[in-house]
C-alpha cells in the first residue's frame, strides 16, 4: 500500500503515529577501572540465525510510588524480547534474572547458546562477577561497547525507544512496579507475536519475530 494512502486512511480514521522524542535518566553507571570484555559486535547487529547474537540494555519508568527499572534481552536475528525483568533496584539481580529468563526461554526449546554473542554497555550490572559468570556456564561469549555512546547498543536502545512510547507514554501514568510489570508482560507477548516488523526481512516486509523465527526453523528443516 502506497505512503500516501496510509496516510489518507488514517487521517480519515483520526489515527496518528506514535512520535518518539528524547528524555533521560542515567541507568547506564560505568566503572573505567573495572576489566571488561572486547566488542565483538562493533556496531554491526547483523545475524543469520536465532541465538547468534543478542543485547541488553536496561531503562527505566516513573511510577507514583517512584522509579522503576526494566531490563531487556533481545534476539537480533528476529528482534524477538527473550528476557526481561522489572525492579524497584538498578542491581545487578536486575540484568541477571533478565539473563536467566532468556537461557530458559532458549534452552527450554532445546535450543544450544554456545557461542552465542551476548552484546551489552558498560553498564556496571553487566560487568559483574555473578553476571559473567551466568554467561561463562552457559557458554554465552560477552560482548560490551567500546566507545561508551549509546551507538555501541543501539538496536537495544531502539527497543528501549519503542517500549516507551507504544506502552509507558501512552498507557501511564503508572502506580508502581506491579502495573509496570503486568503491562509490560502483555507487551512483550504483542511485540514478539502480533507487532509487525518491517526491518527484520531483507526485503522490507512485514512479519512478526515470531513468524520470522517459525519460518527460519521451517526452511532449515527442508533444507
Amino acid at each position: 500500500m502506497a505512503r500516501c494512502t496510509v496516510e489518507r486512511l488514517m487521517r480519515d480514521l483520526g489515527l496518528s503515529g506514535v512520535r518518539r522524542g528524547k528524555t533521560y535518566k542515567v541507568t547506564t553507571r560505568s566503572d573505567v577501572r573495572q576489566p571488561r570484555p572486547a566488542d565483538l559486535v562493533d556496531r554491526n547487529f547483523s545475524a543469520t540465525a536465532p541465538n547468534q547474537l543478542r543485547v541488553a540494555d536496561l531503562t527505566y519508568v516513573k511510577t507514583h510510588s517512584g522509579w522503576v527499572y526494566a531490563a531487556f534481552i533481545i534476539d537480533a536475528f528476529s528482534r524477538m524480547v527473550v528476557g526481561w525483568q522489572i525492579s524497584e533496584s538498578l542491581r545487578s539481580d536486575l540484568a541477571i534474572d533478565a539473563l536467566e529468563m532468556a537461557v530458559w526461554n532458549r534452552t527450554r526449546a532445546g535450543q544450544v547458546l554456545d557461542g552465542l554473542i551476548h552484546h551489552n554497555d558498560r553498564g556496571v550490572q553487566y560487568l559483574s562477577i555473578r553476571y559473567s559468570e551466568r554467561l561463562d556456564e552457559n557458554d554465552i561469549v560477552a560482548s560490551v561497547g567500546s566507545r561508551g555512546d549509546s551507538y555501541d547498543n543501539a538496536m537495544a536502545e531502539a527497543f528501549n525507544s519503542l517500549y516507551k512510547w507504544e506502552l509507558i507514554y501512552r498507557q501511564g501514568p503508572w502506580r508502581g512496579l506491579d502495573d509496570v510489570e503486568f503491562a509490560t508482560l502483555g507487551y512483550i507477548d504483542w511485540f514478539n507475536h502480533r507487532r509487525l516488523h518491517g526491518e527484520i526481512t531483507d526485503d522490507n516486509s512485514y512479519i512478526t519475530p515470531a513468524e520470522f523465527e517459525a519460518l527460519y526453523y521451517r526452511q532449515k528443516q527442508v533444507a
